[in-house]
């Protein structure tokens, strides 16, 4: 696996509302200002009688972690270090019924609240300082059943365990490239990886969903979102970003018959041949057998991609590549096996990887110009580290086309999906001390962007763009978006759910 693979370039907090509490012996750079306080002391703040009829006042179920905890730290950092935040207290759920729990208690507390799954996500947006974290990352169970190919799974799953699980049954969904990443996030996000293109997005396999919503004035409930019941809810998370209307804690998936997979990768040193490169995969992989899928990175002195080919053999998938293979002399290498085994090779330490990350997203409606690749060429030769990259995922193939239902992922005319990732600096146990090179990173990805934007249209959910104007469109176009926010009108009117991008419910 070479050294540059996208695995190394794979966030505003709300105070809660009847106090905060003291973190004793925080002194790490970032470290919010906490008033003196304690959670028992939030709780007598309050009063959980005042709820609505019928809902008991809440009790914390689950792993249960609090400041002064010894896991606390650790429970605490998620994957990208630009970011450090500070909860009250992060319930891990071992069971829905925890899930209930925590959301009752943060209604019933007036607490500001985040869910998070794989703690992949970006900008810090599934963390929160002085409110509570739901993880459901612990919520690991798999059911398949064989016959009917239909895999029911907790939303604590990786994507690496989902394909590990999968794979010894001979099945497959979409995925992303990167094990670790919560597979609930990635696929209610739309869900783009290897075999979009045979498979459609991951989002598109979700034929059923259990989820936590608010109910009533500050209690919670457990509803079934499919086909049949609560459609328009289903219809929302194939697409829409997690957090936005409950908790997901279970996921239902059409699963699709995938025995073996040939899986080539080939490098070439330095980017003399970037142009040629990127215009010969931009004409040929888009628009090629929807078997195959593939992404290329760019690196500031390496590119690399990587192809994969469902049901193919070595040979076949060399012959679908050869017009990108025939550039300069890369070196190839092919393995055929089960796609099991072939995505967990791939993967990547996490103490191999680089602390700090910032992307931005973008599709790409049509080809790329000469003037655009040189743009690309430009910045990679200025990169300001070795980790950072220009992203390719092909499109086309299955994505053009909806499945029943439909979804609120709108990006099916891209030919290509585009991402600008710098990557810096060293995990630690101390996250959100300002890195010297972080300016510098972040200020080369606002550039690149920027340059890049006559080329472009639109930006995905599940790497979010920061200061761009209009996210609501370039997310999920302006009819989604509208259907959207009358969907969280119905199922989150008080809003519970909220963070920087997320989005609001329709005026009453």
């Amino acid at each position: 696996m070479s050294d540059f693979s996208r695995r190394y370039v794979l966030r505003a907090s709300a105070a809660a509302g009847a106090g905060a509490v003291v973190v004793p012996g925080l002194t790490a750079a970032g470290a919010p200002d906490i008033a003196a306080a304690t959670t028992s002391g939030l709780l007598a703040a309050s009063d959980p009688a005042k709820g609505s009829p019928g809902c008991r006042p809440a009790k914390l179920t689950g792993r249960v972690v609090r400041p002064g905890d010894a896991s606390y730290t650790n429970d605490r950092i998620d994957y990208d270090q630009l970011f450090s935040h500070y909860p009250l207290v992060i319930v891990f759920a071992q069971e829905t019924k925890d899930v209930v729990n925590a959301l009752t208690w943060a209604r019933q507390h007036n607490v500001a609240l985040r869910v998070r799954s794989g703690r992949h996500a970006l900008e810090g947006w599934s963390n929160i300082d002085n409110g509570i974290v739901i993880d459901v990352s612990q919520l690991k169970s798999v059911h398949i059943d064989t016959d009917a190919r239909i895999a029911t799974v907790g939303a604590g799953l990786t994507q690496l365990e989902a394909v590990t699980a999968l794979a010894k049954q001979d099945l497959a969904v979409t995925t992303g490239s990167e094990g670790s990443v919560g597979l609930v996030g990635a696929t209610i996000g739309g869900g783009l990886g290897p075999l979009n293109r045979l498979l459609g997005m991951a989002c598109d396999s979700l034929i059923g969903t259990e989820v936590v919503v608010p109910s009533g004035r500050d209690c919670a409930e457990v509803i079934r979102a499919d086909l049949k019941d609560h459609s328009d809810l289903l219809w929302a998370l194939r697409g829409a970003g997690n957090g936005n209307f409950g908790i997901v804690t279970q996921l239902t998936y059409k699963v699709h018959p995938l025995k073996s997979v040939a899986y080539v990768q080939a490098t070439w040193d330095g980017l003399t041949d970037l142009h040629g490169i990127f215009d010969a995969w931009q004409r040929t992989v888009p628009f090629a057998d929807n078997r195959l899928g593939s992404e290329v990175e760019f690196h500031k002195s390496q590119i690399l991609l990587s192809a994969w080919l469902a049901e193919g053999t070595a040979a076949e998938a060399r012959k679908l590549l050869a017009p990108i293979l025939s550039i300069g002399t890369p070196d190839v290498t092919v393995q055929v096996g089960n796609w099991g085994p072939i995505f967990a090779g791939a993967q990547v330490p996490r103490s191999q990887e680089p602390a700090n990350v910032k992307f931005f997203s973008q599709f790409a409606k049509k080809l790329f110009p000469k003037k655009a690749i040189d743009v690309i060429g430009y910045y990679m030769q200025n990169a300001p580290t070795e980790d950072s990259n220009y992203f390719v995922d092909a499109f086309g193939g299955a994505i053009k086309k909806e499945p029943r239902g439909g979804t609120a992922f709108v990006h099916r005319d891209a030919i290509f999906y585009g991402e600008i990732g710098a990557a810096w600096g060293t995990p630690s146990t101390t996250p959100g001390v300002c890195d010297p090179l972080t300016s510098t990173c972040q200020a080369w990805t606002a550039e690149f962007s920027q340059a890049m934007r006559s080329f472009v249209d639109g930006a995905y959910v599940n790497v979010p763009n920061v200061g761009m104007q209009e996210w609501e469109t370039a997310y999920w176009g302006t009819r989604n978006f509208e259907r959207l926010r009358k969907i969280k009108a119905k199922y989150d009117p008080d809003n519970v759910f909220q963070y920087e991008q997320s989005i609001p419910p329709a005026s009453r």
